[in-house]
């Protein structure tokens, strides 16, 4: 092939010496530019390994001379941020909760935290909307079983609810009727029958009667003579369209005969004091949060109020 090399007349290049058909291919040199770009490259390429992490090793990568590494920024960047947010989760942590709507600039604070707590810890449960499912709440209504002020919301995200191993979480057992042997079938269809008269789901009749005699004897001493619950024993309203596991004959006969046990964590092994703070005042804002048991002291002069905003 060698033997073929010639220097093509009209351009002054030599031929790599292939031919094809009369085709000739020309041995036209790379431009300088690009050839000082490819020798740039190699350059950096050498400076970043010897620089910064780049060589992969059994359980991590070279450290570089630097140091650096995008771990140590995020870890760097995070302590900043906790740091700036020092004096407002202080400012959370040192006052009543139940004075905290006296500070809106805090309350808001809180609020957003809280917002971006929840993306974090709950939205696994009760969804990114906080609409819950089966089985999980809905945290955007105002029906609750424990109380939805902002000091109940915070207890019971420290203790949790029917955590076997902490003697101040919620609890409440519902006997499993059927399952348990204390009801028959058609006993328990009966009380379905009630129960869903209670809720407006079906008219009166002759089982729903003998499903209210059952339910006086069974049920009312938790649900209440009205079916209305009760929030010390965390028993559910039965007499509203709100139901956490259905209100169809096929799920309450479910609940009636095996019961339910639903578990929630406790946080305050898991977050800070201000964290769950933040979390109480977010699940309080979203639409269904309920005024203090004891109603927090007025603001008492506007000065008071004004210095608060501009601190």
């Amino acid at each position: 092939m060698s033997d073929k090399r010639r220097v093509d007349e009209p351009t002054g290049t030599e031929t790599v010496g292939h031919e094809w058909d009369g085709i000739e291919e020309l041995d036209t040199p790379m431009p300088r530019w690009w050839l000082w770009t490819l020798y740039a490259t190699i350059v950096w390429a050498i400076g970043y390994v010897i620089l910064y992490p780049a060589i992969p090793m059994l359980n991590s990568a070279s450290e570089g001379l630097l140091g650096w590494s995008s771990r140590g920024e995020y870890e760097s960047a995070v302590a900043e941020r906790e740091k700036e947010l020092e004096p407002i989760r202080a400012a959370l942590v040192s006052q009543d909760i139940n004075e905290m709507s006296n500070n809106p600039q805090l309350l808001q604070q809180a609020i957003e935290g809280g917002r971006s707590a929840f993306k974090v810890h709950c939205v696994q449960c009760h969804g990114s909307g906080a609409a819950g499912s089966i089985g999980y709440p809905n945290l955007n209504d105002d029906d609750w079983l424990w109380g939805g002020d902002l000091e109940t919301i915070e207890y019971t995200l420290i203790h949790g609810i029917r955590n076997p191993d902490h003697d101040e979480t919620r609890f409440s057992q519902m006997p499993a009727f059927g399952r348990d042997g204390i009801l028959q079938s058609n006993q328990i269809q009966d009380l379905v029958s009630y129960v869903r008269l209670l809720s407006g789901r079906e008219q009166q009749s002759s089982a729903s009667k003998r499903g209210a005699a059952l339910f006086e004897a069974n049920c009312a001493v938790c649900h209440g003579a009205d079916g209305t619950g009760d929030r010390v024993q965390g028993a559910p309203n039965l007499a509203d369209a709100i139901s956490l596991y259905g209100l169809d004959r096929a799920s309450l006969t479910d609940t009636i005969t095996n019961a339910r046990y639903g578990v929630m964590p406790r946080w305050g092994q898991r977050l800070d004091p201000a964290t769950i703070r933040m979390l109480a005042a977010y699940v309080h804002s979203l639409g269904g949060g309920e005024k203090p048991l004891v109603a927090a002291p007025a603001v008492e002069a506007k000065a008071e109020s004004g210095n608060d905003e501009q601190s």
